[in-house]
């Protein structure tokens, strides 16, 4: 029987999309033998996020002859060759998955890039619900993402949960609007001045996951012994 639903953030917070954007872009840059700017202008058209549309612009930027389709294709298919989990988060998906919780992915993104980083850093077998916001024409914090990757997981927000991400707007207001605990990873950032503070915050993916297996074993007296 699950302990409880989890729903993580995708990028930045499980995986370190900025880290695998660059290494792609190098890669990109250097196989197309690019002029010595055109990495750093990819990498600042892309930095924030990439979507189809967000290669028009590359291409036209660069002059490129490719079609739009055929770069982001290379994006894609680059980004899932990549991507790579922080520490610790496979492992410690695992002991959750053990536990019995339901675990889902509320992300922003076009569902092709998203599902590819998943199978790429070895988190879809451990999931069991996804939602990217280009499946449902909503965007986080929009309560729409969070009860769609709730219902693929076979919950109901209304069941309550958790929510784990690093943006303090898009996951932890969004997740407290959406009924769910917060639970912040907030690597480098500092909380925004005027902002309800999140249930509890984190340095990084690694210690999210660990403060759940303990938070799910304390509710449970029969897992208590599992450690």
């Amino acid at each position: 029987m699950s302990i409880s639903l989890v729903l993580f953030d995708l990028d930045n917070t499980l995986i370190d999309r900025q880290s695998s954007l660059d290494s792609w872009v190098r890669h990109f840059s250097t196989v197309r033998e690019l002029p010595e700017p055109s990495a750093r202008i990819i990498s600042d058209i892309l930095r924030a996020r990439a979507h189809p549309q967000d290669f028009v612009r590359v291409k036209l930027t660069l002059g490129l002859s490719d079609s739009v389709e055929s770069l982001w294709r290379s994006y894609v298919s680059g980004m899932a060759q990549q991507v790579r989990c922080y520490d610790g988060v496979l492992g410690g998906l695992r002991s959750l998955k053990a536990d019995g919780w339901s675990i889902g992915i509320a992300t922003n993104g076009a569902p092709d890039i998203q599902y590819a980083k998943l199978d790429g850093a070895g988190l879809s077998e451990l999931v069991d619900g996804v939602c990217a916001s280009g499946e449902v024409g909503r965007r986080k914090p929009d309560r729409t993402v969070f009860e769609m990757a709730a219902r693929r997981c076979g919950a109901r927000l209304a069941d309550g949960g958790w929510m784990v991400g690093d943006n303090p707007s898009t996951d932890m207001e969004g997740g407290r609007a959406a009924g769910l605990r917060t639970l912040w990873v907030y690597g480098e950032q500092q909380w925004p001045e005027g902002v309800e503070s999140p249930d509890v915050a984190v340095p990084d993916a690694q210690a999210a996951v660990g403060h759940l297996v303990q938070w799910g074993r304390t509710r449970s007296p029969q897992l208590s012994g599992a450690m």
